[in-house]
């Protein structure tokens, strides 16, 4: 089975922080997603999604975003079936977001980056290199004279 979500929009309202009975830390914020197209002569619409982040997650999606940032997510889906005050079954759906991501320029955030709550190890000693800036002489070449593996 696949539940896996990821969205990108601005947020509605600031997040605030939130804390369960067992001093749990939440937050809910609700992101606008433009949609991909518009027929002629009318507006793009837009979805408004509500999301929920748990424990540290919560507490920098409070402290690093605001109203109107640009946010990346990834999560999953959630459903709860309820019943409301006057006795009418009602279903509520939204993300449990997992990990997010600033979607913002630079230039217009004043900072970038990306928070998975899964800690990551970093070793500054490993040069940070990418195809884009490889060079010609990076690459030897590979004698075809024996058979490959695969």
């Amino acid at each position: 089975m696949l539940n896996h979500v990821v969205l990108m929009g601005r947020l509605v309202a600031d997040p605030e922080l939130q804390h369960t009975p067992n001093d749990i830390a939440l937050t809910r914020v609700r992101i606008a997603c433009d949609r991909n197209y518009a027929r002629q002569g009318e507006e793009r619409k837009t979805d408004f999604i509500d999301v929920t982040f748990w424990r540290g997650t919560a507490e920098f999606v409070c402290k690093y975003f605001a109203k109107g940032r640009m946010i990346a997510l990834e999560g999953s889906l959630r459903v709860d079936n309820y019943t409301d005050r006057e006795g009418n079954k009602r279903t509520r759906y939204y993300v449990e977001g997992s990990d997010v991501y600033f979607a913002d320029s630079k230039q217009s955030s004043g900072s970038g980056g990306s928070y998975t709550p899964a800690p990551a190890p970093a070793d500054s000693a490993l040069p940070q290199t990418g195809y884009s800036s490889g060079e010609a002489d990076d690459f030897s070449i590979v004698e075809d004279d024996d058979d490959l593996p695969f």
